[in-house]
């Protein structure tokens, strides 16, 4: 029976340390060419002026309106199997690189990304 409790706390450890670890992968791979550079008017990641105002429209707005697509960026960054999970990860890899201070995101929040989703899909459609 320890074996299988030491066996189920490893890797609980395991997925929790790829989930704080994918934030900055998935940046890395669909993210950081852009906001690395600046690319399009992008904000740079670390440019904690560009990210000031991007920060204070709150978590589930800004990282909605990335997912779906604003200004210059596509929707998902250009990364159509992208999840809204991994997504929001890498949104706040770049928020707290650049001065936030956000959280990984819980059920509670990703609902609330959800549901800005699909407010914005609907603006968008009406355009």
């Amino acid at each position: 029976m320890k074996t299988i409790t030491y066996l189920i706390s490893a890797l609980t450890l395991s997925a929790a340390s790829s989930v704080w670890a994918s934030g900055e992968a998935i940046y890395k791979q669909a993210c950081m060419a852009c906001h690395g550079a600046g690319v399009a008017g992008a904000p740079k990641t670390g440019d904690k002026a560009k990210w000031a105002p991007l920060i204070k429209e709150g978590q589930a707005v800004l990282t909605a309106h990335g997912y779906v697509g604003v200004r210059g960026m596509p929707p998902k960054g250009g990364q159509p199997d992208l999840s809204v999970e991994g997504f929001a990860s890498a949104v706040v890899y770049m928020a707290n690189q650049s001065g936030g201070q956000w959280k990984e995101p819980d059920t509670n929040l990703l609902q609330a990304i959800q549901k800005e989703i699909e407010k914005r899909e609907k603006q968008l459609k009406k355009k």
